[in-house]
C-alpha cells in the first residue's frame, strides 16, 4: 500500500509519518491488538514544501491514499494561504486525474473554515474553504472517497512554539520559565490532542473512520477550556515538578494529555533532576515520585543485617518490592483476635531474584532485614504521601 503524506515536516506530518513508520516495521502493538487491515508493507512517500514537483508527480501517479496535511498558517498576506492551502491540495489532485487514480483523499482543514463568528473574513479560513470545495469537486468527478476535516485547535508533542498552537508556546515559554503573554484569559478552545488525531486518521486509512458531523469527519475526544485554566495547568505542572510531584494523571483526562505535551517541551539539560536523600549507618530512604491522588514511590537500601521498620499504620497501606538482594519481610497484627489470641509474627522470605509484592496492611507491625552480603533495594509504595504533620506512624 502506497501512502502519500503532504506536509511530512509539519506537526500532524510528523505524528503521522512516525505512527505509520511504526506500523510498516511492525512496532505497533496496538496496531497489531486492533487486527486493523493496515498491511504491514507500507510504502510511505514523503513531500514538503521542499519538494520538487516531480516527485510529487510521481508519487501521484502510485499513490492508494493521499494525506493533505500541507498548509500554511501564519502569514500576513492572503496570497502566502492561497498558496499554502489552496493550490497545493490543487496540484495534489490535478495530478491524480492526470494519471486517471481515484484515489482517497484525506484534507486538513479547519474549524476557521466555516467562516463564521470570530472566524468571519478570515483569510486563512477562506482559503481552507476553498480547498475544501476542491476535494470535494475531486470526489464528484472521479468517484474517489474523500475525507475533509475541520480540525480544533491541536495540542501535543513536536508543534512549533510560537507558530503553530498557543499550547506549545506556553508550554515552551513556561518549562524554560519565560514570561507568557495572554490577550484574553476568558477566551474558550475547543482542543484535540495529536494522538487523537492520528489514531482517527489510521482508523480512516483503515476504512473506519469514526463518523462525521455536518458533512465533516470528526476527530473524538473533543476538549473545552479556557485560556486562563490552560494556564494555570500548566503553571501548576512546573511547580510540582520541583517537588518531584506528578499530577492526576486520570485515563483520557485533558490534564493527563496536556501534562505529556508540556513534558514534552522541557528544555534537555532539565530532564535530569536531583532527588533528596535520607542517609545514615543502615543505609538511605529516597522519596522519588509523590502524586496528587496516588500516593508515593521510594527506594529504600539496606545494609547487610541492618532491620529498619518495627512500626505501623492506622490508615496507610504500603507495598514492598525488593529488586535487589534477599530480604525477610516480618508483619505481625499488633492486637489480639476476638478469641483474645495473638497471631504469630509472619515471615516472607524474598529476593531480587523473584519479583513479588508483599502488601503491608494498617494494624500490622511491619519491619524489613536485609539477609543477604551486599545492599537491600526495595521499592516501596505507600498510599498517601508522607506529611510530616500527620505521619500515621507509630513504633512498638
Amino acid at each position: 500500500m502506497r501512502i502519500l503524506v503532504t506536509g511530512s515536516d509539519g506537526f500532524i506530518g510528523k505524528n503521522l509519518v512516525e505512527s505509520l513508520k511504526n506500523i510498516r516495521d511492525g512496532k505497533d502493538l496496538r496496531h497489531m491488538i486492533r487486527k486493523c487491515a493496515i498491511p504491514a508493507h507500507l510504502e510511505i512517500m514523503e513531500c514538503t514544501g521542499d519538494s520538487p514537483d516531480e516527485l510529487l508527480d510521481r508519487y501521484c501517479k502510485t499513490a492508494d491514499f493521499v494525506f493533505c496535511l500541507a498548509g500554511t498558517n501564519r502569514s500576513q498576506q492572503a496570497e502566502a494561504f492561497i498558496e499554502g492551502n489552496t493550490m497545493s491540495v490543487a496540484k495534489v489532485l490535478e495530478l491524480l486525474k492526470r494519471h486517471g487514480r481515484n484515489t482517497t483523499v484525506m484534507y486538513a482543514s479547519s474549524i476557521q473554515a466555516s467562516l463564521t463568528g470570530r472566524y468571519e473574513g478570515s483569510f486563512y479560513g477562506e482559503s481552507k474553504k476553498q480547498g475544501e470545495d476542491l476535494v470535494r469537486r475531486y470526489g464528484e468527478e472521479t468517484g474517489a472517497a474523500t475525507l475533509i476535516y475541520r480540525f480544533v485547535n491541536v495540542f501535543g508533542k513536536w508543534c512549533r512554539p510560537d507558530c503553530h498552537s498557543v499550547i506549545a508556546t506556553f508550554c515552551s515559554h513556561i518549562a524554560r520559565e519565560e514570561p507568557i503573554r495572554v490577550d484574553d484569559p476568558k477566551t474558550q478552545l475547543r482542543l484535540i490532542y495529536i494522538d487523537d488525531l492520528i489514531e482517527e486518521l489510521l482508523q480512516a486509512l483503515d476504512g473506519r473512520p469514526s463518523g462525521s458531523e455536518s458533512g465533516y469527519a470528526m476527530v473524538k475526544p473533543e476538549y473545552q477550556a479556557s485560556i486562563e485554566e490552560i494556564v494555570a495547568l500548566l503553571y501548576r505542572f512546573h511547580d510540582i515538578r520541583q517537588g518531584g510531584c506528578l499530577p492526576s494523571l486520570e485515563e483520557q483526562s485533558f490534564e493527563k494529555k496536556l501534562y505529556a505535551t508540556y513534558i514534552s517541551y522541557l528544555p534537555q539539560e532539565d530532564l535530569l533532576y536531583p532527588l533528596m536523600t535520607h542517609m545514615d549507618e543502615r543505609g538511605s530512604f529516597t522519596e522519588l515520585i509523590r502524586t496528587m491522588t496516588g500516593g508515593q514511590f521510594s527506594v529504600n537500601i539496606t545494609r547487610p543485617g541492618i532491620t529498619k521498620g518495627g512500626h505501623w499504620h492506622h490508615t496507610k497501606t504500603e507495598k514492598f518490592v525488593v529488586v535487589s538482594g534477599r530480604a525477610r519481610i516480618q508483619l505481625k497484627k499488633i492486637v489480639a483476635n476476638a478469641d483474645g489470641q495473638s497471631d504469630a509474627a509472619i515471615d516472607y522470605h524474598v529476593s531480587g531474584e523473584k519479583i513479588e509484592v508483599v502488601d503491608i496492611p494498617p494494624g500490622y507491625l511491619h519491619a524489613i532485614t536485609n539477609e543477604g552480603d551486599r545492599d537491600l533495594i526495595t521499592l516501596m509504595w505507600c498510599d498517601e504521601c508522607f506529611d510530616q504533620e500527620k505521619p500515621d506512624t507509630f513504633c512498638r
